[in-house]
């Protein structure tokens, strides 16, 4: 947003110079970018919050003023004549009361429409606006100076004397003032007159009745419409204009009624005309009065020092508040009307923020906080610790993405129900994420579109999802990779990254960890390769799954190269123990290798191979591995051979053969009771 200073004088009579000003507005949380000179004049540069609409003004901005110097704020109070009687009468119908709360119109007879005089077209100029007419430049003036959007009508082009403020009907469209045809869904709220829509409300006017070279009569809308409503509206037809921007992040309900007259006001001394009759202000829903107890002990407490009654009183009555004097038995304290404008106020905290900021942050003195405990170490820290040591060993890079994702990467890549932010700030970032995965996969992706082929990243963070109508927040840690393996050699030929590579990255972070008793299932989740991707279980619970990102979704998102993710679920995970390296002094007695060749369906995995075998218990046995895997020849189609070889081992004696035979038809027995049989040839 961009600010004249000196059109802040006319509302607030300033003795510093802007420099000044600039700096203490900026210390008062309003802050000032930079200070620019245009055309011959100052300009400052904003930064206004999106929780401050009520700053995104030069009325607003005065206001501030006014608090932070002690000065009065001149009211906004538009010298109006007297209307006439009404010619033919027009009425206000509210059809969707909770889209719009409020909406205030008045009419103007026998304009003539022309150019703004160069005073209003220089201030139009801060923020970069053409005079379009003297009509439509007074809207976009009263916008700047008090923040209130409204808008004209050509008054003889609304059929039947009557708005009609309702939700759009299926098939309807509106030509908007950009000469683009909009398809309406019931999801948008419109102006509409007996026949038609001939308005967004909230985003922009129609092109059919908007002001013309040959307008005579006009019709000043000022109105208060749901943030939500606005921006699902505007995000859909991908428009944002300055109309939505306000009404998106909260417009005053108070203001309607002034903004219309200040138009009002306006038209009248540019283009001339008469009022005609008053104005009609329809209220669809009553505007709450809202109070929050400020208490003068929580100042202290809160604050660090007390604040005289009379600063605080100062300070939050100029900023627009009313304070009341409570009844309580605990000190002075006051009940504080919240004034209509300030929708970010809303519990006593924020109050006592406003005092802070306006009193000078640097009038507080130095202190460190009250401290009666020493530091407790998160149980979980050292273990996070370790796998984060893991993982840089391994040759990842942490990196960090945005908690919040869009509805439809919440849905595609987890299965539970996602949390909606109540005030998003856009359609993709609107839920809290259900996955890491998306996050990683937009930092890879920024990765290669800038050259970067080879990536190693992982995320440490919060997922959360909606459990009984209240956020679960869990914590993950995701890994992501895409290019090329090291070289294990001088020698050695660069090899893609496959998924034996990740793999092998997951088992040793699953190393860290007693996880003997783990199971391995495949596929994973939808969002995977279905051949490329597995589960990690224990006790029924899923502690982890990776694999290669499905080749739809990296189709989708233009991604050219083959992209591994896994996912680990830490909240489980942790309820594990580290394991603890124990030694164990190598055995004297030499090791005895014994090989079995048998045969299994391609649906039996290594996993339940090997699972099998340690559910014998045999102490002895040392390792147990495949030496060789083979398809085709003799072996039947949808079966596979399998060399395995086991070594049995004691540290106590020489193992007989006697023993190894014993163990090796209790193996022989396990593998063929899960389908397997002894290859015979």
């Amino acid at each position: 947003m961009r600010l004249s200073p000196t059109w802040l004088r006319e509302f607030v009579d300033l003795k510093v110079d802007d420099r000044r000003l600039a700096d203490d507005l900026t210390l008062a949380g309003i802050a000032v970018e930079s200070i620019q000179q245009s055309e011959g004049q100052t300009i400052f540069e904003m930064e206004i919050t999106t929780n401050r609409p009520d700053a995104m003004n030069h009325y607003g901005v005065a206001r501030e003023c006014s608090a932070i110097y002690n000065l009065p704020l001149k009211p906004m109070a538009p010298k109006l004549p007297s209307a006439a009687a009404q010619n033919l009468p027009f009425a206000i119908d509210i059809q969707d009361k909770e889209g719009c709360t409020r909406y205030s119109a008045r009419a103007i007879r026998n304009v003539k429409i022309g150019s703004s005089p160069e005073r209003i077209l220089s201030r139009l100029r801060i923020e970069e606006h053409g005079g379009v007419s003297n009509a439509v430049d007074a809207s976009n003036y009263t916008l700047m100076e008090m923040g209130q959007p409204t808008h004209a009508f050509d008054l003889d082009k609304l059929e039947g004397r009557r708005i009609i403020v309702r939700r759009a009907r299926e098939s309807e469209t509106l030509k908007t003032l950009d000469g683009v045809e909009r398809k309406l869904t019931p999801e948008d709220l419109i102006i509409a007159d007996e026949r038609k829509p001939v308005g967004l409300a909230g985003v922009m006017g129609g092109l059919d009745s908007a002001i013309s070279n040959s307008t005579k009569n006009i019709l000043i809308e000022a109105a208060w419409f749901d943030p939500a409503t606005v921006r699902r509206t505007a995000r859909r037809l991908g428009m944002h204009t300055d109309a939505s921007h306000i009404f998106e992040r909260g417009a005053d309900r108070g203001a309607t009624l002034l903004a219309c007259n200040r138009v009002a006001e306006l038209i009248l001394e540019m283009a001339g005309g008469e009022l005609d009759g008053e104005p009609v202000d329809a209220i669809g829903t009553p505007t709450p009065i809202r109070l929050v107890t400020l208490r003068q002990k929580e100042i202290s407490r809160l604050l660090g020092q007390e604040i005289p009654e009379d600063v605080v009183h100062r300070i939050l009555s100029r900023l627009g508040f009313v304070l009341t004097p409570a009844k309580s038995n605990h000190g002075t304290s006051w009940d504080v009307t919240i004034p209509t404008w300030r929708l970010d106020v809303e519990r006593e905290i924020d109050l006592l923020e406003e005092l802070a900021r306006v009193y000078g942050y640097d009038k507080f003195p130095d202190s460190l906080p009250t401290f009666g405990k020493g530091v407790v170490e998160a149980s979980s820290a050292r273990t996070e610790a370790r796998l984060r040591q893991e993982l840089l060993a391994l040759g990842y890079n942490e990196a960090m993405s945005y908690t919040f994702i869009s509805p439809a990467n919440a849905s595609a890549f987890a299965d539970q129900p996602a949390v909606f932010l109540a005030n998003p700030l856009s359609e993709e970032q609107s839920v809290m994420r259900t996955s890491l995965v998306p996050g990683m996969l937009d930092m890879i992706g920024w990765n290669l579109n800038r050259g970067s082929t080879d990536v190693r990243l992982f995320e440490a963070g919060h997922i959360f999802s909606l459990v009984t109508e209240k956020s679960d927040e869990t914590k993950a840690i995701c890994l992501g990779a895409t290019g090329y393996s090291e070289q294990t050699g001088v020698h050695a030929k660069p090899r893609p990254y496959s998924f034996f590579d990740l793999k092998g990255d997951v088992e040793a972070l699953l190393d860290l960890f007693e996880t003997r008793d783990v199971r391995i299932d495949s596929p994973g989740p939808a969002h995977y390769h279905p051949g490329r991707s597995v589960q990690v279980s224990r006790g029924g619970e899923i502690i982890a799954q990776f694999g290669q990102l499905h080749p739809d979704l990296a189709s989708a998102r233009k991604l050219k190269q083959d992209i591994y993710t896994a996912e680990l679920f830490l909240d489980r995970l942790l309820r594990i123990p580290l394991r603890v390296p124990r030694y164990q002094a190598a055995s004297k007695y030499p090791a005895i290798d014994r090989d079995f060749s048998f045969v299994f369906d391609d649906s039996i995995y290594f996993e339940k191979i090997e699972s099998t075998i340690l559910a014998l218990k045999i102490a002895e046995l040392r390792s147990f591995a495949p030496a060789e895997i083979f398809r085709g020849g003799s072996v039947p189609q949808g079966k596979y051979s399998v060399l395995l070889r086991a070594q049995f081992q004691s540290n106590e004696q020489t193992l007989r053969d006697i023993q190894v035979a014993q163990w090796s038809s209790q193996m022989i027995a396990a593998m063929e009771a899960i389908g397997g049989s002894i290859r015979s040839s």
